[in-house]
């Protein structure tokens, strides 16, 4: 399936910027961030994850351990 694209504007720390413009060439700067974000945004999803696991308590109403288990799954089937 073809992945559509957005632009977006955002700000970057301007060091972060230097290193950007010297280490990637012009044409594969959207790939590298985009690969970047990905990878922080699914250790943010597993963090979030694990945190409700913690948190999750039968007398708290909080989501089963099977239920983070399996959005733990989920999560793992949709990055492999």
């Amino acid at each position: 399936m073809p992945s559509t694209t957005k632009k977006m504007n955002f700000l970057i720390e301007e060091c972060v910027c230097r290193d950007l413009e010297r280490l990637v060439p012009a044409g594969k700067r959207s790939k590298v961030v985009n690969e970047a974000l990905r990878k922080e945004l699914e250790l943010l999803r597993r963090k979030s994850a694990v945190e409700r696991l913690l948190a999750a308590s039968p007398r708290q109403g909080g989501d089963s351990h099977s239920d983070v288990f399996e959005l733990l799954a989920e999560d793992r089937l949709s990055h492999g």
